[in-house]
C-alpha cells in the first residue's frame, strides 16, 4: 500500500536549510493499523504530509499503491487526496457556519455528486459515527468528541482506502478520546488502512505496529522494506 525508501525532506528559508526527514524507510501494508510516535520536531507531521500527498519528498522514492508519487501531476495528486485518502485533524478543521451534514458533504461536492447522492451518503456516515440526530447542528453546538466524529465522517465521504489522523484525540477528554479510538478500530476491522500520529498510549496500544521517529529518522517499526 505505502512504501518509502531513503525519503528526505529539506525546507529552505532564506539561507537556512532544515532537514525534517533524513532517509526514511517505511512500509505500510494494506489494512494495517499503525501509530506514528516521537518527540516534537521528530518529523511526524512532515511524514504524514508526504504519505497524504500534501507534500513531496526532496529526495528518495515514495510508492502509493504502486504509483510513484513524484511522477504524478498536481491534478492527479488532488484526485488521489480526494478519493483515496481521508484526513482527520486534531483541530477538526470543520467549516464553522456549516452544519454537521454540510461539513460531511464537502468532499462529495468536489467529487461532483448529486444532492440526492450527497444526502444519502452524508446521512449514512453520520449514523455510522453515532450523530444521525445531530446532522443540523453547527460545530459551536457540538462537543469536542462530536466534532471529531463529524471530521471522521467527512474523511470517509469518498470511501478512501487510507485514513490519516494527526493527534485525533489531542483536544478531547479521556472518555471522548476512547470513543474516537473505538471508531478507528471499527474502521480498521472494516478494511481501511490507518496511520495515526499520536502521543496517546491508549491509541498506540491498540494499533498493530508503532513506528517511532527521532530526529527525522525511523528508529523502530519501519516494517519490511
Amino acid at each position: 500500500m505505502i512504501e518509502m525508501r531513503e525519503v528526505t525532506k529539506v525546507y529552505t528559508t532564506g539561507k537556512v536549510a532544515v532537514e525534517a526527514l533524513r532517509g526514511i524507510d517505511l512500509r505500510i501494508e494494506k489494512n494495517e493499523f499503525i501509530s506514528i510516535m516521537g518527540p516534537s520536531g521528530s518529523g511526524k507531521s512532515t511524514l504524514m504530509n508526504i504519505i497524504g500527498c500534501l507534500d513531496t519528498p526532496t529526495q528518495g522514492s515514495y510508492l502509493l499503491e504502486g504509483m510513484k508519487v513524484a511522477d504524478l501531476d498536481p491534478n492527479r495528486l488532488a484526485e488521489i487526496r480526494n478519493k483515496k485518502i481521508g484526513f482527520v485533524f486534531q483541530n477538526f478543521n470543520l467549516l464553522p457556519y456549516a452544519t454537521a451534514f454540510e461539513n460531511v458533504e464537502v468532499p462529495l461536492i468536489f467529487k461532483g455528486e448529486s444532492y440526492k447522492s450527497r444526502k444519502k451518503r452524508g446521512e449514512e456516515l453520520l449514523e455510522r459515527v453515532g450523530l444521525k440526530d445531530r446532522a443540523d447542528h453547527r460545530p459551536t453546538e457540538l462537543s469536542g468528541g462530536e466534532m471529531q466524529r463529524v471530521s471522521i465522517a467527512r474523511a470517509l465521504a469518498c470511501d478512501p482506502s487510507i485514513i490519516l489522523a494527526d493527534e485525533p484525540t489531542g483536544n478531547l477528554d479521556s472518555v471522548a478520546g476512547k470513543e474516537i479510538i473505538d471508531i478507528f478500530v471499527d474502521l480498521w476491522n472494516q478494511g481501511h488502512t490507518i496511520a495515526v500520529i499520536t502521543h496517546d498510549k491508549e491509541i498506540s496500544s491498540r494499533t498493530q505496529r508503532i513506528v517511532k521517529l527521532r530526529d527525522g529518522k525511523v528508529v523502530d517499526g519501519a516494517g519490511s522494506v
